[in-house]
């Protein structure tokens, strides 16, 4: 039943996308804030506690509810339950409004107004921003969100629902890629920073559990792009980017569709408030280090972006027939 609930999360999410203030990320938010206060106590080892407890026990909640429904009301309210987690946890819908908006902003000639909407997207300073350098960070900020937010999701989603665990890979997925992000940007509050072990243990988890994805999402490009450019840009240029495997993805990206990416950081704005930043899921360029060069590949262009568009609808496409063909066999079988 997993191709059918991830078919129906990702439909009911196109016609009605969840909102950007939710119930779900409100009780997210309070429980990450809740476990850090209360366990962050400085030391090495309280770190783990922290981010063992933020991520695990909605994880295991989960878990029990779908295990629960199986044993009371049967499959088909499981089926639900899982419907319902894939649908705040994986979408398009949660990111692609920002791409949109700068897509169109580019494509009317208004330069000023796509620099203003990545500054708002990823609280970063893109005054000066060639149109080029628009289009590269816009690219790589959303393959990077087209990752977190579906490709990702839909790995963990399924592998452990291939072994019982119904909706727990989504949940533990997202769980760990918020607290590493929601952490990280919360050490520059004024108050209650974060301390660095309880960053150091999310960043380090959150290396382990998107190491698969990663490679898993990179794959799929490379399959519905140019697959000799895309593997041979991914063999030899992913160590150009900060992050591993950010950098794996957007090396795969950069030979898929033949477009140049990475260089120059964005810089980013002072902080005045951390979970506006964790909220706008910034990714490997802000507030990492400077990226050490650029991918070869044609000048960034508008058209890359419609690219890059259908590159990762084609992925999409792409999984969903596997998974569709594996649940058959399964069937079958």
């Amino acid at each position: 039943m997993s191709f059918f609930a991830i078919l129906c999360a990702l439909l009911i999410e196109q016609v009605r996308p969840l909102a950007y203030h939710n119930p779900v990320y409100a009780g997210v938010l309070a429980w990450t804030r809740w476990t850090s206060r209360n366990f962050d106590a400085g030391k090495p080892h309280h770190g783990w506690v922290a981010w063992s407890l933020a991520v695990f026990v909605p994880t295991v909640l989960a878990l029990a509810v779908h295990w629960l429904l199986i044993l009371t009301l049967g499959l088909p309210f499981a089926v639900l339950w899982s419907i319902a987690i894939l649908y705040v946890t994986l979408g398009f819908r949660q990111f692609s409004h920002h791409f949109t908006g700068i897509r169109d902003a580019l494509d009317e000639g208004d330069e000023a107004l796509a620099r203003s909407l990545l500054a708002h997207w990823q609280h970063v300073d893109a005054a000066n921003l060639p149109r080029s350098e628009i289009v590269r960070h816009v690219i790589e900020h959303s393959v990077i969100a087209a990752h977190r937010h579906v490709f990702g999701v839909l790995a963990w989603f399924s592998i452990l629902a291939a072994v019982g665990l119904g909706p727990a890979g989504a949940v533990f997925y997202r769980m760990s890629e918020f607290v590493s992000r929601y952490w990280a940007h919360k050490n520059g509050a004024s108050t209650q920073p974060s301390s660095i072990w309880v960053q150091q243990a999310a960043d380090r988890a959150w290396s382990v559990i998107d190491w698969l994805p990663a490679r898993i999402t990179a794959l799929g490009f490379a399959v519905v792009g140019s697959f000799e450019e895309a593997i041979d840009c991914w063999r030899n240029d992913a160590r150009r980017f900060p992050n591993e495997n950010d950098g794996v993805i957007l090396a795969a990206t950069s030979g898929a569709v033949n477009v140049r990416l990475g260089g120059g950081a964005l810089s980013v704005m002072p902080v005045t408030d951390p979970l506006s930043r964790a909220q706008a899921g910034e990714s490997f360029v802000n507030g990492r280090g400077p990226d050490s060069g650029s991918t070869p590949g044609r000048e960034p262009e508008p058209a890359h972006l419609r690219s890059v568009v259908g590159l990762v609808w084609r992925s999409v496409v792409m999984w969903m027939v596997l998974l569709a063909l594996l649940t058959l066999a399964r069937l079958l079988g």
